[in-house]
């Protein structure tokens, strides 16, 4: 048992790190929770900052979820893991997913930035790449549709948020892959989570005053523009 909870501990603590904020301020001493949608997420470092800002904290909050679901969960050893299969399904991809949720949470309610965190869409996406990662490359592509076609990058997370159970489903019940239903589950209940964590950007989208990428050039952000 001390094994499930130093896991979970970790991988929160992990989630915690608030790659965003901290980014934003080691490269341009600004605080983005000040500026553009004042989330604590790659996307307004990205708004706020500029693309190195904006990318290393991409890098940083995939890396969470990754780490915490494909390491975190497969190295820490102290007391033998408790059997957490039910319906049959698999103990390690149970506790992966249950790894990788602390991640997220941590990433959203971040003990290291006032337990205001970003949406942990990147997080999330680490985790399940480190669990199913051509499931996730799919779902990865569903993302660079969307945004290419519709330049709204909270509109491209939330279909890929509901691609990713969906691809779950028709690989392993119309071609037979070997995926844990459990993933199944968990993608259908972080669908859920991140359309509801979005549920201001839809508001918005439906009135038509969502930020919208002018340019997939590298971003200036808020500051290169002279905003700031």
């Amino acid at each position: 048992m001390w094994s499930l909870t130093v896991i979970l501990l970790v991988s929160y603590f992990l989630g915690s790190v608030p790659g965003a904020l901290w980014s934003s301020k080691a490269l341009h001493g600004v605080d983005i929770r000040n500026y553009g949608s004042k989330n604590c997420g790659a996307t307004n470092a990205f708004r706020v900052v500029g693309w190195q800002a904006g990318a290393l904290a991409t890098l940083v909050d995939f890396g969470k979820g990754f780490v915490s679901a494909g390491v975190v969960a497969a190295t820490i050893r102290i007391d033998p893991i408790p059997n957490l299969g039910v319906l049959g399904w698999e103990t390690a991809t149970v506790l992966g997913l249950m790894a990788g949720l602390m991640a997220v949470v941590g990433h959203m309610y971040p003990i290291f930035a006032r337990f205001k965190g970003g949406k942990g869409v990147n997080t999330a996406a680490g985790m399940l790449f480190a669990l199913t990662p051509l499931t996730m490359a799919l779902t990865l592509g569903v993302f660079v549709v969307v945004l290419l076609a519709w330049r709204y990058v909270s509109l491209a997370s939330i279909s890929a948020a509901v691609a990713f159970p969906t691809l779950v489903a028709v690989r392993r019940y119309a071609f037979g892959v070997n995926l844990d239903p459990s993933i199944l589950v968990f993608g259908l209940v972080l669908a859920v989570a991140i359309v509801v964590a979005h549920r201001s950007n839809i508001q918005r989208l439906l009135n038509g005053t969502e930020s919208r990428i002018s340019s997939f050039k590298p971003a200036q952000g808020m500051l290169g523009r002279g905003e700031l």
